[in-house]
């Protein structure tokens, strides 16, 4: 039976080493759709809106996948008891980048909104890091 016992005992709290999540991904995301949101307002060009928009929407909805990354991936348990207000976080997050957010106006407004809460979610990702 010794040769089926454990040698060494392992522990993770992630599926995949940590090193692969990171929100920067999400900000990176968000700041194309404010510069996208700015360039389609800056232009007279009925087609270029047009690809602008629907730039701007793949790149809210890819935002969208990041943080729900974060948040179903990374985040766990003890995070969201040391961070209660995580939850909320990430769902405003999202519904900033989402249909009633980015991904449906070309408020710049907005898109400050989510590169905010993208810092916010940011700031507790990395402090989960350290610990």
């Amino acid at each position: 039976m010794r040769l089926f016992a454990p040698t060494i005992e392992v522990s993770a709290h992630c599926d995949l080493p940590c090193g692969v999540y990171d929100p920067a991904q999400a900000r990176i995301e968000a700041e194309s759709v404010k510069a996208v949101i700015q360039k389609a307002l800056d232009s007279d060009d009925p087609d270029f809106r047009t690809r602008a928009i629907i730039i701007k929407e793949q790149r809210s909805e890819l935002v969208k996948h990041h943080l729900w990354v974060l948040w179903t991936d990374y985040f766990k348990p003890p995070h969201f008891e040391a961070y209660p207000q995580l939850h909320t976080l990430v769902n405003e997050a999202t519904k900033l980048a989402g249909a009633s957010g980015t991904k449906g106006t070309l408020d710049l407004e907005t898109a400050d909104k989510l590169l905010a809460k993208i810092d916010e979610i940011a700031e507790i990702f990395w402090a989960t890091k350290k610990a």
